[in-house]
């Protein structure tokens, strides 16, 4: 595999992760921040918007993970791909650990 294979693969782990606090706020009707909202990151944005950022997050990990080839069976290509779900976890927890003190 090529270098860049391993930073699709960590990419597609920080867009999967993603993809979870945004669908399960935006189909529980919940706000919760986006990229969109005043000011951005901080603010709440509609569940809508938050269901079709999980989606455009769904998409783009998707298709990383594919040209990655994160599922080849490569041991090295998982480990990429699930240090990059532990990072945007522990930065989103850090983030939005206040998030209702907005």
């Amino acid at each position: 595999m090529q270098w860049y294979h391993y930073v699709e693969g960590f990419l597609a782990g920080l867009f999967l992760a993603n993809f979870v606090p945004h669908f399960v706020h935006g189909i529980s009707g919940d706000p919760f921040p986006t990229p969109f909202a005043k000011p951005p990151g901080k603010g709440l944005s509609s569940p809508t918007l938050n269901v079709l950022w999980a989606f455009l997050n769904l998409v783009a990990g998707y298709f990383l993970a594919r040209t990655a080839r994160v599922f080849s069976g490569e041991s090295v290509s998982l480990m990429v791909f699930f240090s990059g779900i532990v990072v945007i976890s522990i930065f989103m927890s850090k983030r939005f650990a206040d998030k209702e003190k907005q």
